[in-house]
């Protein structure tokens, strides 16, 4: 019998990227879970187990900005579920269309926010909402809708839901990018094959092509639930650490940071920072977890 050959070159090739993979994500990941198992006492760390999620979750100061920031970030993942994938997926479905003219401009011109920095963004779109010097309130009086502007941003309940459509704005290009991929790759021989049996137009979108995308509509939603809940940069450069108004745009990631790093007159934590950034991670990989063997199987089955 033959040795089986050992394929060196997979292991030559491979070790680099699993190196440099588990200095960046890995040890820091475990590290974060160390660190929240630990607390500091007369300068001294001392191993308090679990003691640090029992007071995020239970005690009434931590537990309420923690709640607080946990429904926050499922409405800012809400938000974007409901309006920027169905929307991605129109835009697909739209460009997609082989007698649209001009469709590569318009992808691209929908694309380029997708690359901005959240920066540039946040501090743009404040300015735009602004009732002292944005544009908002002229551009609807242009339209006659000037009454049924408000100050968003500085309103406890607008201003969480203003920055989610601010973020759909600016990623919407991404689902629409991915969606608009899957359709390009749907054969012609089934599209013409419905239009044999009299389905064509919008018919033709939710009976052939809408069922063929529905894998990649299930990693457009995990990727989205997992961006929404690593949110940070645009609440921060929009609202600032702080999260205003009274903490109404405040996210697992702002609580985190002032919580971790300590801001204007609050110390810094890293002990409770590392629990919310543990918080974080059990949240994401729950959502995955359901993602994986709840929904996945049932796609693969539906397939089938």
């Amino acid at each position: 019998m033959k040795r089986a050959r050992i394929r060196w070159h997979i292991l030559v090739f491979l070790t680099p990227a699993v190196l440099v993979y588990t200095a960046v994500m890995m040890f820091p990941l475990f590290n974060t879970l160390r660190l929240a198992l630990y607390t500091r006492i007369d300068q001294e760390r001392v191993f308090v187990g679990l003691d640090n999620f029992r007071t995020l979750f239970f005690d009434p100061i931590w537990a309420d900005q923690f709640w607080n920031a946990l429904g926050n970030n499922f409405w800012f993942f809400v938000i974007h579920m409901l309006v920027q994938n169905p929307i991605g997926i129109a835009l697909a479905a739209l460009l997609s269309h082989p007698r649209l003219r001009f469709a590569v401009l318009y992808r691209s011109a929908i694309f380029i926010p997708t690359i901005l920095s959240f920066v540039i963004v946040g501090f743009a779109w404040k300015l735009i909402l602004s009732p002292i010097w944005g544009i908002a309130p002229d551009m609807l009086d242009w339209i006659g809708l000037k009454s049924l502007y408000a100050p968003w941003l500085g309103k406890e309940e607008y201003a969480l839901t203003t920055l989610a459509l601010v973020s759909v704005w600016q990623f919407v290009g991404i689902p629409m990018m991915l969606i608009y991929a899957a359709l390009i790759t749907i054969p012609d021989e089934i599209l013409e094959a419905g239009e044999v049996d009299g389905i064509t137009g919008l018919s033709a979108f939710w009976k052939i092509k809408l069922p063929l995308i529905l894998p990649s509509i299930g990693i457009i939603s995990i990727l989205t639930f997992v961006g929404n809940f690593n949110a940070f940069d645009l609440i921060y450069a929009a609202q600032g650490a702080l999260a205003g108004p009274d903490y109404s745009t405040d996210i697992l990631g702002t609580f985190m940071y002032r919580t971790f790093f300590g801001f204007q007159l609050q110390l810094g934590d890293p002990h409770m920072g590392s629990a919310i950034a543990s918080g974080m991670f059990i949240v994401i990989l729950i959502g995955v977890c359901i993602y994986l063997f709840g929904i996945q199987t049932r796609m693969r089955r539906y397939q089938m």
